[in-house]
């Protein structure tokens, strides 16, 4: 999938990127990213594959942004888990993050997903159409405030509340 007109190739990530991806998110996040709650719901369940973008430079292949999707429940309801997104610090500013987030949004609303949640800043993921869910929960220490949700479908997180759990 070519971002040609930008400079940047959009592929989905391989076996082969994963070193390099885990390093970019090593490089944005604290080192202790992998304790936080969502990564609980993460462990040992296998990513959504087609969603996982990287975007790389054309010019020199350095990876320049990242995205990361996981099945996750609330009931018996199907959640997609958006997470982990980076961009590297030198190409902050340059729109990529947006860029995977809506290139990856759209390729789930086609591959048939209803609802996305993530745990994020509401002013940035506004922007994108996501909005604070209540009566959604997260393992602790989670911030209610930061539980985030979008409709791809209408109506889609409509009576869907409860306790984020693990797909397995």
């Amino acid at each position: 999938m070519g971002v040609g007109r930008l400079g940047y190739r959009l592929a989905e990530e391989t076996e082969a990127d994963w070193w390099e991806v885990e390093a970019l998110y090593d490089l944005c996040f604290s080192p202790g990213r992998t304790a936080l709650s969502s990564y609980r719901l993460r462990d040992r369940v296998p990513m959504v594959a087609p969603l996982c973008l990287t975007l790389r430079d054309d010019d020199d292949g350095t990876l320049a942004a990242v995205i990361r999707y996981w099945p996750a429940l609330i009931g018996e309801a199907d959640v997609l888990l958006l997470g982990p997104i980076a961009v590297h610090p030198t190409r902050q500013g340059e729109g990529l993050g947006g860029l995977v987030i809506n290139e990856s949004l759209a390729k789930a609303r086609r591959l048939g997903w209803e609802r996305v949640l993530l745990v994020g800043d509401a002013p940035y993921y506004g922007r994108f159409g996501f909005r604070r869910l209540d009566g959604v929960g997260m393992p602790p220490p989670t911030n209610p405030d930061r539980i985030l949700g979008l409709e791809l479908k209408a109506g889609a997180w409509a009576g869907v509340t409860g306790a984020v759990t693990k797909a397995i």
